[in-house]
């Protein structure tokens, strides 16, 4: 049975939805997607199935990319008759990379009531198991698509200390890995492929291990999010970071320890001995 719905006011209710599998949707979801008079969706048809799947019925009305500056008025008028208006993206928070902003930003300039209905966001999922500081992290969206632009782009990112998180598509992320590498130098990085669904991966290493290891692949699938270290103050490192690059190229090639202490030395500007002693931990864990 599905549990009771509460009385929602009007208003407009920004609901986050799962990143891929349907069950990681929070009841008050539920509820208020169940509720609410119309639901603006990126996708019908995919929040169709979503809806379908926890056996709900409910009026869908497009809402993307292209059609939200001719959309929003619309919604708005139903939110200033007193509707309830649910807004949700293909996938995750809406208005993070997704569409919403402006609906968001024009209904808050009417004055009219906004609820957030907090749950999934594949950034912060991917955070969460990354192993890279949670302290402090910079979510950035895309990348700009055009190499040129894209350099720029990480350049002015060079020395921010905070950890970095990007989405991006599949087909774009061996050339990020590679211009990331060119600007940043080679810290520790993580990529999640396919989050929460049937393939759901994680790489981890140094960016030029993750650039060499999606290079190699023939292709890559399904939705992808990079994190990379934030740029370490001077004599610091992250030492998860460092502890995950030696347990993924002990994994990988198995090489020598004197060697690959003294690679790691010369890349994370540590003394080799302090490097080598930790090789020599993580072995006989």
């Amino acid at each position: 049975m599905p549990a009771a719905t509460e009385a929602l006011p009007g208003g407009l209710y920004v609901v986050a939805t799962p990143i891929g599998h349907h069950d990681d949707i929070t009841l008050r979801a539920l509820n208020v997607l169940r509720t609410v008079d119309c639901i603006a969706a990126e996708d019908t048809r995919l929040t169709g199935r979503l809806l379908a799947h926890h056996g709900i019925q409910a009026h869908l009305i497009s809402y993307h990319e292209h059609n939200e500056h001719q959309r929003t008025p619309l919604l708005l008028a139903r939110l200033q008759d007193g509707q309830r208006v649910a807004l949700v993206s293909d996938a995750g928070t809406p208005s993070l990379s997704d569409p919403g902003f402006i609906l968001v930003r024009e209904a808050a300039a009417a004055g009219l009531r906004i609820c957030p209905v907090p749950g999934p966001s594949a950034a912060l999922a991917a955070l969460s198991v990354s192993g890279l500081a949670t302290d402090a992290f910079i979510f950035l969206g895309f990348p700009p698509r055009k190499p040129r632009r894209r350099e720029q782009h990480l350049r002015a990112l060079q020395n921010e200390p905070r950890t970095l998180i990007w989405y991006e598509s599949p087909r774009r992320l061996a050339g990020l890995l590679e211009a990331l590498l060119k600007v940043m130098g080679d810290r520790a990085a993580v990529v999640g492929r396919e989050m929460t669904k049937r393939y759901e991966e994680f790489l981890r290493g140094s960016v030029s291990q993750l650039a060499a290891r999606v290079k190699a692949r023939p292709e890559i699938k399904g939705e992808i999010t990079l994190l990379v270290a934030g740029c370490p103050k001077s004599g610091e490192v992250d030492r998860g970071a460092l502890v995950d690059v030696i347990r993924e190229r002990l994994a990988a090639d198995r090489p020598p320890a004197s060697a690959l202490a003294r690679e790691l030395a010369a890349q994370f500007d540590l003394p080799r001995s302090q490097i080598y002693d930790m090789i020599m931990d993580i072995k006989q864990t």
